[in-house]
Order: structure tokens, then sequence, then C-alpha cells
């Protein structure tokens, strides 16, 4: 898709069935994967790593799992010092297969160039999302096979950019994997298949909860640990450091967490995206400053076309309050619950809840294999619908308005400072207020 084109929604569609065309796994049911996989030593696939915090460094751990014939070669990210973590981390979880020398630890904003300039076959992206767009292109660019944490990106535009990167990748025979881990996991796709081969009858009505409590904050400076003095950071780094709480570099926790029940909703309707969604949501417990600018809370109603079937998702991020992640799925001859393994219909209650492996180790199994075996997967549809449905449904809950998707892809608002390079001191967006302009 060209970033200069201003697509309808089947235009839209139509562009990204390219992408979706091209190996792609997790949109329909996947296989059984051989896990038994391994090549001679000087077939040893490099990865390298952007985004060394626990998601990043768990990443590698994963990929390492997946195939025995790896090795980590490089890391980046903005601050050495989360390098240096990740590396110590690292090289005593894979004391044989960790080769990271000194001149191949980089750092600063800009380190992800350096990275991907280096000797790696692999690139496994796990940034704040702000970044992933144009780290994603910077990789496909280079010819380099990738895994994408999600979401892929914090507005359309950005978005836009991700589709147009797959779509290359796609042409070029490269593989993109994205960290939407659930379409990767066994039993999911088990129940997802039972569900579409009409276990409950037809969908009437899809509820995707969300319910959790709160995750890390990292302060506001680095303590010495000689002298103990602290040195407090900028605004930006800051922000970067505590990139959860804001909209510009997480995307909101709709998109940045909740994704993963939303992807599950589009999968249940063929990776169709809706036309309309509204929502309403706000701060009720995080309200200090230190929060940023996200919201603690979501409620989305998203509508497709030519039905009239719902998805109804509930996201909270509060402390002491009750929680639930699950997808409650209604039909006309019975309910399920996927993650629960549960399906209730006419002949009664079974459970159909599987031991799996590691869903995140089965993700990188089958990235590794389609490197391998020439077979190249590309997740870029999916992985771009489920993060425009997080964007559109934090969208309409920021402004309190129905928000139709053949405009809501027109979008040109980018988020951020306009030069990441110069915005030591950039302040981000006041808090949405709903009925007011965002």
């Amino acid at each position: 898709m060209s970033l200069k084109s201003q697509p309808d929604r089947r235009q839209f569609i139509s562009t990204s069935a390219k992408v979706a065309a091209v190996g792609t796994v997790g949109a329909g049911l996947i296989p059984r994967p051989a896990f038994a996989y391994h090549n001679s030593d000087d077939d040893a696939l490099r990865i390298g790593l952007i985004g060394c915090g626990g998601r990043g460094t768990g990443a590698v751990l994963n990929a390492t799992n997946a195939d025995s014939n790896t090795k980590v070669v490089a890391l980046a990210d903005a601050f050495m010092d989360r390098v240096d973590s990740c590396a110590k981390s690292l090289s005593q979880q894979l004391p044989d297969r960790f080769q990271v020398d000194k001149d191949h630890k980089f750092d600063g904003i800009d380190a992800y160039k350096k990275l991907i300039a280096a000797d790696v076959d692999v690139v496994i992206l796990a940034t704040p999302p702000y970044f992933r767009p144009t780290q994603l292109k910077a990789a496909v660019d280079a010819g380099k096979h990738v895994f994408c944490e999600k979401p892929v990106g914090v507005d359309v535009p950005g978005v836009r950019s991700v589709m147009e990167s797959c779509n290359k990748a796609a042409a070029n025979g490269q593989s993109v994997v994205s960290g939407l881990c659930w379409r990767y996991d066994l039993g999911v796709n088990d129940m997802i298949g039972r569900i579409k081969n009409g276990a409950i009858g037809e969908i009437r009505a899809i509820q995707e909860n969300y319910l959790t409590g709160t995750l890390w904050h990292r302060g506001e400076g680095t303590t010495d640990p000689v002298t103990g003095e602290v040195r407090k950071w900028s605004p930006l780094e800051y922000q970067l450091r505590n990139w959860l709480y804001f909209t510009w570099l997480s995307g909101d926790h709709i998109a940045e967490q909740h994704i993963h029940s939303i992807d599950k909703a589009l999968w249940l309707m063929d990776d169709t995206p809706p036309v309309s969604c509204y929502a309403t949501g706000g701060r009720l417990v995080r309200t200090n400053e230190k929060w940023g600018n996200v919201y603690d809370h979501f409620s989305t109603v998203f509508e497709w076309q030519d039905s009239d079937i719902k998805t109804f998702t509930q996201c909270r991020q509060m402390a002491g309050c009750f929680n639930e992640t699950e997808d409650h799925i209604i039909g006309t001859k019975g309910t399920a619950q996927i993650l629960k393994g549960e399906i209730n219909n006419e002949e009664g209650k079974a459970s159909y809840k599987k031991k799996n492996p590691s869903m995140y180790d089965v993700e990188h199994e089958y990235l590794f294999r389609s490197i391998r075996e020439g077979k190249p997967i590309n997740n870029g549809t999916y992985m771009s619908y489920s993060t425009l449905m997080a964007i559109m449904g934090r969208d309409a809950a920021y402004t309190g308005k129905k928000i139709m998707w053949d405009e809501f892809i027109k979008s040109d608002r980018k988020l951020g400072p306009a030069d990441i390079y110069n915005a030591e001191n950039y302040e981000p967006d006041p808090v949405a207020k709903p009925g007011s302009e965002w």
C-alpha cells in the first residue's frame, strides 16, 4: 500500500490480502509443528535483538529454545544499562550461544541502524511500539527476517508503513512473524477450529475481557551504585524508560496489552476488520502525573458490515480488583470460553484444555523453520489489522465519537515528536477528554 494512497475499506482489505496470500500462519489454523529441527553448526542463524528489556530478553530465550542451531550476536537499546543487563542475563542462560562482543553492543536512539548493519540473519524487534514501523522498514530493507512484537504501531500512518514493509518482505521471500502469540497456541487453535466448525452454531456475540492489575514503573532517575547520587532523567528519557504510560510510545494499554484479546476477536471474524467502533474509557485510579497520559480502563464495541454481530471488549489495569483474561463466545447453539478451553452446547459441557508447548517458543519455531525450509511466513495482515482495531478503540474512547473504519484508515495524524533526535524536552499530549478534540 502506498502511503500516498487513501484507500476505502475494500481497497485496504484487497491490498493487505496480498500479504495474507504469502505463507501466512495464524490467519487460519496452524498444523502441529515439528519440534526437532536441527542443522549443522555451519548453518547457525545469527540473532540480533533491538530492545533489551524483559520482553526482548525473553524473546531471545524463546528463539534459542525453538532452534538449537542459533546464536545471539548483537544487542541494541536506547540505553547501555539495558544492553548490559540483557547481556548479563543472556550470557548466564546461554553460555555457549551468547556471542556478543563489545563491538556489537549498541546504544542510542539510532542503535537499531548499527545492529541491522551488522552480520545478523534474524532481527527481534522489542522496542516500544512507536519505533516499530521505522525499525521494521529498516530490517526488511536490509533483507533480514523479523520477529516483530505487538502492537506494530501507535498511529494509522505507522501501521500503513508496516503493511508496506510486510508487502516488501513477502515479495522478497523474507519471514515476518508477529508477537501475537495466541495465534501459535495449539489449544487456542483447537478451540478456534471447533467454534469455526460450528460447535456452538453461528457466532452471535463476542465478549473479550482483559481485566488485570498494574505493571512496573521505573522511577524518575538513575541511582549511582557507588555514591548513591540520583541522576534525574530528562523529560524524553523519563518517557522512554516509562514508555507504557505515554500514548505516543505504547499506544495505551488497549493497544499494548489488550490487543491479544482484540486479535482473537478479529481471528474469529475471519480477519475481516470491523466497519465501526464506539467506546468509553478514562483514568479513575492512575491520575497522578507519574502515569503519563494513558487511561486505566476501556470499554469498546466493534461492529461488522452486513452482520448484527458485535464484539464487546473490556480492559482495565487496576490493583485490588476482579481480574479475568478470557474470551466469551456466544453462539446460536451454545457458548465457549477459549482460554478456559470449555464449550457448553446442546450436547452438554465439555473441556478441551490442552497442555501445550510454550506458544512463545512455537512462534519462533515457525519463524526459524520457515527460514531453513525456504517457505516464508508473513503475519503482516492480522498484526496490522489488530493494531488498527486497538488504535480505533482507543481513539473512540479518547474522543467519545463513533469511528468509521473507512475514514479512520485515511488518518495522517502521527503521534510523538516531529524529530525524535532533538526531543530531549518533549512534552506529551495532555490526557484526552472525551467530547473534546484530541
